[in-house]
């Protein structure tokens, strides 16, 4: 998931290892504890097998002053730290920005197009794609939102099968019930989305013959004497 959530976010920009984090935590909400330390690994990996490339972004004003002492001890190894680091002070370190390969871009859509093993049903997975579902082709979008419907008219029939053949007390039933209808709630919400979805493929469909079937009249009406 984590491949797959760093390259829909690259096929749109360029990003710095930070912006990345940012995004994953603020904007996709998928990974709220995602830490440099799972970040960067993912990020190697992902250059290593092609699928991003890396470049250097330089800070502006790269001129480094001496660095004479402080008069303080604690400033002196703060220095000796700086230059160890490559840093000295009056510069600023050159940050690597992260960009996708066209390999990455086929990675991408194989990944976010891939199929779920059977069985699964997990909402942070179905979540990351539909954030990226623009990226898909209309039909594979429709059965991603069909598939994850499947998924959970499957979940609301076992929960109505269980609740029926267990004894539960009232608080129990109550958060049964409650999930539920937060099921429900959600296969409400993607017949919303499926329903959208067709209509704006049969709007599609239309406007493409169109045209022909209007040419293929007006040729029609022209060889009549």
């Amino acid at each position: 998931m984590l491949d797959l959530a760093i390259l829909g976010l690259l096929h749109e920009q360029e990003l710095h290892g930070y912006e990345i984090r940012r995004r994953l935590r603020d904007e996709l909400g998928l990974f709220a504890n995602i830490s440099f330390g799972s970040l960067y690994p993912a990020l190697s990996r992902l250059e290593g097998s092609g699928a991003v490339a890396v470049t250097e972004s330089a800070g502006p004003a790269t001129v480094a002053v001496p660095m004479p002492s402080t008069g303080s001890i604690s400033g002196d190894r703060a220095g000796l730290r700086a230059r160890r680091a490559g840093t000295p002070r009056g510069t600023k370190r050159s940050r690597k920005v992260y960009r996708i390969t066209d390999h990455g871009r086929a990675l991408f859509e194989q990944l976010l197009d891939a199929e779920e093993p059977a069985g699964t049903d997990d909402a942070r997975s179905f979540g990351l794609r539909l954030a990226f579902a623009r990226h898909l082709a209309p039909q594979a979008r429709l059965s991603l939102l069909e598939r994850r419907r499947g998924q959970l008219t499957r979940r609301l029939a076992t929960d109505r099968v269980r609740a029926a053949g267990e004894s539960l007390d009232v608080y129990t039933r109550s958060l049964a019930e409650h999930s539920t209808e937060a099921t429900q709630h959600d296969i409400a919400w993607l017949d919303r989305l499926i329903e959208s979805e067709r209509q704006k493929q049969a709007a599609l469909r239309s406007e493409t013959r169109g045209p022909r079937s209007g040419n293929a009249m007006t040729a029609v009406k022209g060889t009549n004497p």
